[in-house]
């Protein structure tokens, strides 16, 4: 894919703060880790990742805002433009030496993502979308699959930990859904999640309770691989929720149905 300059800085972004967070994952044991609450924490790679990417971004787009998980929210020169970064998502799993995390990166205009990054760097996937341009993984295009059976479908979702709220919903969502699949996944990164569904790995996608930086890169990531996204009650706005429910075309609306009936 021919990115455009944006997109380009926010993968030469993605992949240097992949090379820092690769080399503390291979010193997973000797990181020093701050608790955050039960099940969600910080490690001093989440935070250097986050500065590589601010630095890199921020040399390149001087006037952009910033919604970041580690530092917050900061409004930039231009108001229209904001960088949606989570430097580490899947936290819990570098933290336990699962290699299933990744960088996610997004850039929103007037309200909307036009361009995303999710790079797995323990895979060396970098998903990539500009809105009407397409997803694309490495060099190759992406698509929704197309089954549009819920018996041949996989799923994926992320119940909540400790003392999180939605655990008995989440619950009766999965319930009802189980029976009726191939199966549902949890795996603890929702880019990751997204991206699987924009590449046609899983079926569909839900989770309740996440942040602007866990969905904003792998909202646009399905979309431009022709799935759909809303959020758990119809016509939301994921981003503005915080709970996000998207499928391929063919398992949409079953799929949606099943939870929003739970």
């Amino acid at each position: 894919m021919q990115g455009s300059a944006n997109l380009n800085v926010m993968v030469k972004a993605a992949r240097s703060a992949g090379r820092s967070l690769a080399k503390d994952f291979r010193e997973v044991e000797n990181l020093q880790v701050s608790s955050k609450g039960a099940g969600d924490f910080v490690s001093r790679a989440d935070i250097a990742a986050e500065r590589i990417i601010r630095e890199i971004l921020g040399e390149a787009r001087p006037s952009y805002g910033w919604i970041g998980e580690e530092s917050g929210e900061e409004a930039g020169k231009d108001p229209t433009r904001h960088w949606i970064v989570d430097p580490l998502d899947g936290t819990t799993n570098f933290l336990h030496g699962m290699p299933h995390w990744a960088i996610s990166i997004a850039l929103e205009h007037k309200g909307e993502v036009t361009a995303a990054v999710v790079f797995d760097p323990a895979k060396d996937e970098m998903f990539v979308a500009e809105r009407g341009q397409g997803t694309w993984l490495n060099s190759q295009r992406l698509r929704v699959s197309n089954r549009h059976r819920m018996i041949e479908s996989v799923f994926e979702t992320g119940l909540p930990f400790a003392d999180r709220a939605h655990l008995p919903v989440m619950l009766r969502e999965a319930s009802r859904l189980l029976p009726m699949t191939a199966g549902v996944r949890q795996f603890g990164a929702a880019a990751l999640g997204l991206a699987y569904v924009a590449a046609g790995r899983y079926e569909g996608f839900w989770e309740r309770d996440l942040r602007p930086w866990d969905v904003a890169a792998g909202i646009l990531l399905v979309r431009e691989a022709g799935g759909f996204v809303d959020g758990i009650v119809a016509n939301t706005d994921p981003l503005v929720t915080g709970d996000i429910l998207a499928a391929n075309s063919g398992i949409y609306e079953a799929f949606s149905k099943v939870i929003r009936t739970a």
